[in-house]
């Protein structure tokens, strides 16, 4: 290849393919991830118009209430089916970005609160996807949490913020599942735009990881080409000829090292080499039952008083009433909207299971009054945040009217992002959070109701009481292009707990139509910074179920200030009734670690870490206080010290009481020890000031000699 032959390579031939040159074939990417978008040609390109059908399981907001990795494989196996149905080579998918503000209008495309529960679910995808010949493209890397300004806006992050909320689940996908592709996103971090970010292309995503694969710009996200790729984007979609200009006349006029270039290139080629899977069909009935089965999984029920749910057989009159009984949400807008090979109708699947029970839309002689809501479609889309929790207020006077009328009301939502209950919560028997559960949703939600299945969904995000009560409240969507990250790590369910901050569903709460025990938690180190825990979970109640084993962990070790508690581990578990079953996990050092911005690295402090099981984030019913030794760090001092970092050295400290006690009277240490609270005051000198004449006085060798030792025990 020429040089202008390897410039065309790097970015795309139209809007969703790349240039075939110099031997090297053409790649199809195309928007998923709960679906194939596959547009012809002369389709426009922003999901107006219409895509080839293709089944549309549930989102990720389905999916993230699953807490279910099979649930994301067994979807992602089948959208990958479809994909190579549609010849298509890279499914734009799974969105793994963290949902730091409820308003985010795209978080119906997004898993959780909680950077573990989305790499576990993102990774399963991707390795399901991959495994039949699809490749994946996980985005949008990083810190895309927000639709307003999503072009220009600059996400102001520290590091420690970014490692541990915003970049652990990309890290798991990469480390675990070798994706195809990266995306890069639109935003800037810290001033500098993500598809031109080296620490973050480069320095964290290959030569820290080791990603080996494509990155892959946002659709129009390159802002300098010649910055872009030296920084490490691979590939600009779509396709943009006076980009592929810059890179020639920046390497003919030695700006651009063409060593740059051909990196990209092999990596291109590789892509289009190593994802070229053979043409399938795919069954769109079995797929749509499959649609049904997984949506069933994902739906949370969050309420259910006088256990009205499920409609048991004395119920003969059923009111079904609400805009989405006949007209369902089941996805959201934007660049993800698929085109269903069918769509089921909520009230069609309740009048197959009601049996010779009276259907009506009139929920006064209704024994149970079923209200299907939630926001409209246009207030929730890829595009623009949203302007409030609230649901409409006819939909909220309906629900009251309902209410009102009927002996028992159930509501089922239908929504991407979490919606206010507030004003109509206590008025009603049962609310099943039905989220967008993709075409076949209807059918599930009426199996649901009616008992063919049983819900096991848990809250993969905080259901607050008020928008202001949320970490991002006043820090959301930011100002004048710049959004501050000022909450830090203390997001979702990290600040709700830590804060004391109440909620109306806290993150992991679902109700099922069982009960679930558990006990027995045995916890025992197996290291210095690792254990193994395993606890018995018994099904005590009459009915079939599945429960999901949530594992917290949380501690005060270490300089940094931690949450109250943290996500580590979890399963989910299906038992019949009466019967047990020992969960077992392996905790790794990062299950402990925090991210130390001084040494640059994950550690693991020394000190007292509980292990927790919780029925959620707010309710612990197990818990065993595990010791480890994780690692001592002895830094470096100066005279610029902090005189609680002179003291509190594991090797210095010592040395240094002994100094100054030798300069001490008994009378003098007799006063000190009854001051402590003095010496407290004291504690965040610089050491100089510690050592001026007013203060302290040792020997200058001496002091010289403790900061010789303080370096030679780093």
């Amino acid at each position: 290849m020429n040089l202008q032959d390897k410039a065309s390579l790097l970015s795309g031939r139209d809007f969703w393919s790349t240039e075939p040159v110099g031997g090297v074939r053409s790649a199809v990417l195309s928007d998923g991830p709960h679906g194939v978008r596959r547009q012809k040609a002369q389709a426009d390109h922003v999901g107006i118009h219409e895509s080839l059908p293709a089944t549309c399981f549930p989102p990720a907001v389905a999916v993230g209430s699953s807490w279910d990795p099979s649930v994301a494989g067994r979807l992602a196996a089948a959208v990958a089916t479809e994909a190579r149905a549609l010849d298509v080579q890279v499914n734009l998918g799974p969105g793994v970005n963290i949902k730091r503000s409820p308003l985010c209008g795209r978080n119906f495309e997004y898993y959780s609160e909680d950077p573990l529960l989305t790499g576990v679910l993102a990774t399963a995808h991707v390795k399901a996807l991959q495994a039949e010949g699809v490749g994946a493209s996980v985005k949008h890397f990083a810190a895309n949490n927000q639709e307003s300004g999503r072009m220009r806006i600059s996400a102001e992050i520290d590091e420690r913020t970014l490692r541990e909320i915003y970049l652990p689940a990309f890290e798991r996908v990469v480390k675990q599942a070798g994706p195809a592709t990266v995306m890069a996103a639109y935003n800037k971090i810290n001033g500098v735009y993500a598809s031109q970010h080296p620490w973050l292309l480069t320095q964290v995503l290959r030569d820290e990881w080791g990603f080996d694969g494509v990155v892959v710009s946002d659709w129009g996200a390159v802002n300098d080409r010649v910055a872009a790729l030296k920084a490490g984007l691979d590939l600009e979609m779509p396709g943009n000829p006076a980009n592929d200009a810059k890179i020639v006349q920046a390497v003919l006029s030695g700006e651009l090292d063409e060593a740059d270039v051909d990196r990209s290139v092999s990596r291109v080629r590789t892509m289009t080499e190593r994802w070229r899977p053979e043409a399938a069909a795919f069954d769109a009935d079995a797929h749509h039952a499959l649609a049904r089965e997984l949506a069933g999984e994902c739906a949370v029920l969050l309420k259910n008083s006088h256990d009205v749910l499920p409609v048991e057989a004395d119920v003969r009159t059923i009111a079904v009433v609400g805009p989405f009984a006949t007209s369902p949400r089941y996805q959201g807008g934007g660049s993800s909207h698929i085109t269903p090979t069918r769509v089921d109708i909520p009230l069609e699947e309740i009048r197959k299971l009601a049996g010779d029970r009276v259907i009506t839309t009139d929920p006064d002689g209704a024994d149970l009054a079923i209200v299907f809501t939630g926001p409209a479609d246009a207030d929730e889309s890829e595009g623009y945040d949203r302007a409030s929790l609230d649901l409409p207020a006819e939909q909220i006077e309906l629900i009251l009217a309902t209410a009102r009328a009927a002996r028992r009301t159930v509501v089922v939502l239908s929504n991407g992002g979490v919606v206010s209950l507030e004003g109509w919560h206590d008025e009603v028997d049962a609310i099943l959070e039905g989220w967008l559960l993709g075409q076949a949703g209807g059918g599930a939600i009426a199996d649901l109701l009616f008992g063919v299945t049983a819900p096991s969904g848990r809250l993969a995000e905080t259901i607050p009481l008020r928008l202001q009560d949320t970490a991002s409240y006043l820090n959301f969507p930011g100002e004048q292009d710049h959004v501050r990250y000022g909450e830090g790590v203390m997001i979702g369910y990290r600040y709700h707990e830590s804060a004391e901050r109440p909620v109306r569903y806290p993150f992991g709460h679902g109700l099922t139509y069982t009960r679930f025990e558990v006990g027995d938690l045995k916890v025992a180190a197996t290291g210095d910074d690792t254990a193994h825990v395993s606890v018995v979970v018994t099904n005590t109640g009459e009915r079939y179920g599945k429960h999901v084993v949530q594992l917290y962990v949380a501690t005060q070790a270490g300089p940094v200030r931690r949450p109250v508690r943290e996500l580590r581990a979890f399963t989910k578990v299906a038992l019949e009734p009466g019967r047990s079953s020992t969960v077992a996990f392996d905790l790794d050092a990062r299950a402990f670690a925090y991210w130390d911005v001084a040494q640059g690295r994950w550690l693991v402090a020394p000190g007292d870490y509980a292990i927790q099981i919780g029925e959620n984030a707010s309710a612990i019913v197990a818990e065993e206080i595990l010791k480890l030794a994780g690692e001592v760090i002895a830094r470096e001092l100066s005279l610029d010290s902090s005189v609680g970092e002179w003291f509190g050295h594991p090797v210095v400290g010592p040395v240094l009481m002994r100094h100054i006690a030798a300069t001490m009277t008994e009378e003098q240490q007799a006063v000190a020890a009854e001051h402590e609270d003095l010496l407290k005051m004291i504690e965040s000198l610089p050491m100089h000031q510690f050592l001026s004449p007013l203060g302290v006085r040792l020997p200058d060798e001496a002091v010289r000699d403790m900061i010789e030792l303080s370096r030679t025990h780093q």
